[in-house]
């Protein structure tokens, strides 16, 4: 039995042993860049939603950090071989709840998130345990067309950070726009035109030349840096918890959908880095983790847990799937979450940089959605699916209290008129569900029908020449003396041959 070379070069596309370290440095910062910015923007949006103090928001980012570390650590080394996927993946805090944690965090506050968080949580649990047979039910349409909706539903967020964030003293100033553009233009360029860690910390590097005008601009504020600590432990239940009903379906559903989402991202990784499927205890355990970790984050002030797409991608290109690069990356950022200083100076990052920085985020999400709808090919089924699921869904949200007025009880407007997120999954599942698929089946036999023609005649010849069968002539009418019989070769009354 052959043993795979652990201490070669060739260790860091292997699943175990450790690479040298000239290797396994740059390459776990490189996941640690790519992932960074996504761990700590979601928890200053929904700090800033829900009014919390500076000292608050730094623990959350805090909190952000460490939850990642282990999340990720737990996708890697499997608890009983059944929580987590056991597959070189980062996981950590995700932009895809955000819609419905703004929605949530801006009518109850913080306290209902984390509790939605927990209810949350054990949904995916039971949607990791049940994938194998709820699975079917969101094909590649679905889930674009919610991960679609998602993107666009955090566009006002993005626009209105650019802007300076609303309630702040630069909101709509032109201070506040100079510094957005100039950190999009920044990201964009970087992406575009440049390669290797410039092109993959675009959005960092973006994030810092955008720090660094907005502090010569006077828009800085670093006055609460100075009392952070340097070091020290999360401490647990820092917030209330409360269960809100309305938002624990609301932020449930959102939990589905994303896991659905990790089935994609571990599919991914597995094709790309192993040129493998997933099998689906794989799948299972990865669900279940991303579920006991957003449980164990409620308890400590953090935000539900998701894989890390742009980390994906990383693999999908250099094929590194050894589990070393990617404990490194979780070991850096978890020292990272027990330094408060270091979550302090995040915290103090202006809301227009974060704006500018991350448009070009949803933009990537909004337009992940659409390649996953149009796949196969764009038909008028998948038209009406995604048309109708996303004018419902943004449609609602756009009209205030249109799902809370009389005959309307409370929880419904909460559950559905706060989240175009909820509304668009539910319609998306049902319309895929109920619209027939008769008129595409139809259109592609229609369309296909030389082929299969040609395909058919090719195996009846095949029977032929394989059988040395006979072919016997189609039957004629001779027309010698007005015969009427049906002759093969010859005809009857007459003998005469054809």
């Amino acid at each position: 039995m052959s043993h795979p070379d652990t201490t070669s070069k060739d260790a860091v596309f292997q699943w175990r042993g450790i690479p040298q370290p000239g290797q396994l440095l740059p390459l776990g910062l490189q996941h640690v860049v790519a992932a960074v910015v996504g761990v700590i923007t979601p928890a200053i949006l929904v700090a800033d939603t829900c009014g919390l103090s500076s000292a608050d928001k730094t623990l959350m980012i805090q909190v952000s950090l460490i939850l990642t570390a282990l999340a990720t650590l737990l996708q890697l080394f499997p608890i009983f071989h059944r929580i987590g996927s056991g597959l070189p993946v980062i996981m950590g805090i995700s932009f895809a709840y955000i819609p419905t944690l703004q929605a949530i965090g801006g009518e109850f506050g913080l306290p209902t998130i984390l509790g939605a968080e927990i209810v949350g949580g054990i949904v995916a649990i039971v949607f990791g345990v049940l994938v194998k047979w709820i699975r079917p039910l969101f094909p590649p349409l679905v889930t674009g067309t919610v991960i679609f909706t998602i993107g666009l539903s955090l566009y006002p967020t993005a626009v209105k950070y650019m802007a300076g964030g609303a309630g702040s003293e630069w909101f709509g100033s032109a201070k506040s726009w100079a510094v957005a553009l100039i950190t999009l233009a920044v990201v964009v360029f970087l992406n575009h035109f440049t390669k290797g860690i410039t092109k993959l910390a675009s959005i960092l590097i973006g994030i810092l030349a955008g720090y660094v005008i907005a502090y010569f601009l006077g828009i800085v504020d670093l006055s609460g840096v100075g009392s952070a600590a340097w070091v020290a432990l999360p401490r647990p239940m820092p917030f209330d918890i409360q269960f809100v009903p309305a938002a624990c379906v609301s932020l449930g559903i959102v939990y589905v959908v994303n896991a659905v989402q990790t089935i994609g991202d571990l599919s991914s990784t597995t094709m790309g880095g192993m040129d493998r499927m997933p099998t689906d205890k794989e799948l299972s355990g990865g669900i279940v983790g991303q579920g006991v970790m957003s449980i164990l984050g409620a308890f400590f002030g953090g935000l539900p847990a998701a894989t890390y797409s742009q980390n994906v991608g990383i693999v999908t290109v250099n094929k590194v799937i050894n589990r070393a690069v990617f404990a490194l990356a979780a070991l850096i950022m978890l020292v990272a979450g027990f330094i408060p200083k270091f979550a302090s100076v995040l915290s103090t990052i202006p809301q227009c940089v974060v704006g500018g920085a991350t448009i070009s985020v949803f933009a990537t999400i909004t337009m992940t959605g659409i390649r996953m709808i149009t796949e196969g090919g764009f038909t008028p089924r998948k038209s009406s699916v995604v048309g109708l699921s996303v004018a419902l869904g943004v449609g609602i949200t756009q009209v205030s209290g249109c799902l809370a007025g009389e005959g309307f009880p409370a929880w419904v407007n909460t559950v559905f008129g706060s989240s175009s997120v909820v509304v668009a999954a539910l319609m998306a599942i049902l319309l895929n569900l109920i619209l027939p698929q008769v008129v595409e089946s139809v259109v592609a036999l229609v369309s296909n029908m030389s082929t299969y023609i040609s395909n058919l005649n090719t195996f009846v010849q095949g029977l032929i020449d394989q059988y040395h069968l006979e072919v016997i002539p189609s039957t004629r009418r001779c027309s010698c003396r007005g015969c009427t019989w049906r002759c093969r070769s010859t005809c009857t009354p007459c003998r005469r041959s054809w």
